[in-house]
């Protein structure tokens, strides 16, 4: 670990003598292992993060697939005069076009990206704080050309996320939002009229024998429907002219490392959805739920038959009245805009990304970055503009790699 002193960060960086900071020092951690206690000490404070920051999911995922992809642990840690820790940014970092850069831990497994905050702090942070951190991470890790913070959420539970103060743009993704308004009256989350079309598609799943809703409780369920899971899964995407991701090993291993902890909730709030009958699994649904919110993760439906009595729209149905009867609030289904997501979710989670160069070449490639993202999105409404990404991508790596030399 490396500590920078408040001194030594004032007489190299600060602007604003006037400007009182928030925090002391930050310390940067090269190995999960150096910040588990630290992390522990944060969680048990009233704390502003997603479950996406749960450190055994992150560690799960550098262990499985993060070490394998070469991605290093480079963990923030902001401290107070006392050195109780003030928040945890979990950043990796990975090369990229030439450059070092630095990026939340996750990858595309975390839907949802962000520091984990003590509330207090996280109120009152200020801009000039958060250009501070950001110079005691240029000080202290000199190699990183560009922080790159993608997919995070404006806010969360209420909480206004602090790395919303930086320069930042939408994300490339949507993520559509069920917001639970009353729970009592489950008419006004998904419409009675929408209600009767599933429940006629449904009667003809419950004549097979052993119709019923799973949600994983021990060890012999999460193998059986986990089997199922990547049976059908690589087919699905095969279907759609997908990459078959869940075909390697380093993310078989992840997500059933991090399934199986989500049957222990106090180490990882995963709850695993499916419907099936005696004969086959029908349709599987994998999310995180903190107790106010259900963020799917994973999910595919059968490739039978039976695909035409649309079990995973029947399953979501299902999901949500269950989390409506534990009076959760908010529900997603992941980022993208597939269409059955409108069926259920009628707003958007605003996301947003933010690219932050640190060296002389990372300040170039930020913007570059930034653009990149933006055309991506409007890839999303114009699909013609395809080429025009690939056009735009061989110009961004000469450029960068002319630059490198």
């Amino acid at each position: 670990a490396s500590r920078v002193a408040l001194d030594d960060v004032h007489a190299a960086f600060s602007r604003d003598k006037s400007h009182q900071r928030l925090y002391e020092s930050i310390e940067v951690y090269t190995t999960f292992d150096e910040a588990r206690e630290i992390w522990n000490d944060l969680c048990g404070l009233p704390c502003l993060s997603t479950p996406f920051q749960e450190f055994m999911f992150l560690e799960n995922w550098q262990r499985s697939i993060g070490t394998y992809d070469q991605y290093k642990p480079l963990i923030v840690v902001i401290y107070d005069a006392a050195k109780n820790p003030l928040a945890i940014l979990p950043f990796v970092t990975t090369s990229a076009f030439g450059l070092k850069v630095a990026e939340f831990a996750g990858g595309k497994h975390a839907t949802f990206n962000m520091g984990m905050w003590r509330r207090a702090f996280a109120a009152n942070i200020t801009r000039k704080d958060l250009d501070h951190i950001f110079s005691d991470i240029r000080t202290l890790c000199k190699d990183i050309d560009l922080i790159v913070l993608q997919q995070q959420p404006r806010s969360w539970n209420g909480f206004e996320n602090p790395l919303s103060l930086l320069p930042r743009q939408t994300s490339v993704n949507n993520c559509p939002r069920l917001t639970i308004a009353d729970p009592s009256k489950p008419q006004l989350i998904v419409s009675n009229s929408f209600r009767r079309r599933l429940r006629s598609k449904e009667k003809k799943l419950e004549s097979q024998g052993g119709y019923r809703h799973t949600i994983v409780k021990n060890s012999e369920e999460l193998t059986r429907i986990m089997d199922a899971f990547f049976h059908i899964k690589p087919q699905r995407m095969a279907l759609q002219k997908l990459p078959d991701t869940f075909s390697e090993s380093k993310v078989r291993d992840f997500v059933m490392a991090t399934c199986a902890l989500g049957l222990d909730k106090s180490k990882l709030p995963i709850d695993i959805h499916a419907l099936e009958t005696d004969d086959e699994v029908l349709a599987i649904f994998t999310g995180v739920a903190d107790g106010a919110r259900f963020s799917m993760m994973y999910n595919t439906y059968t490739m039978s038959a039976n695909a035409r009595h649309s079990p995973g729209l029947i399953l979501i149905r299902r999901i949500i009245d269950h989390y409506a009867q534990h009076n959760y609030r908010t529900i997603d289904l992941g980022v993208g805009d597939a269409e059955y997501k409108t069926l259920f979710c009628k707003d958007t989670e605003p996301l947003f990304d933010s690219f932050l160069g640190l060296s002389a070449i990372g300040k170039l490639a930020a913007p570059l970055f930034a653009l990149r993202n933006r055309i991506k999105r409007q890839i999303k409404k114009y699909p013609a503009l395809v080429g025009m990404l690939r056009g735009m991508e061989c110009v961004f790596c000469k450029k960068l790699a002319a630059k490198s030399e």
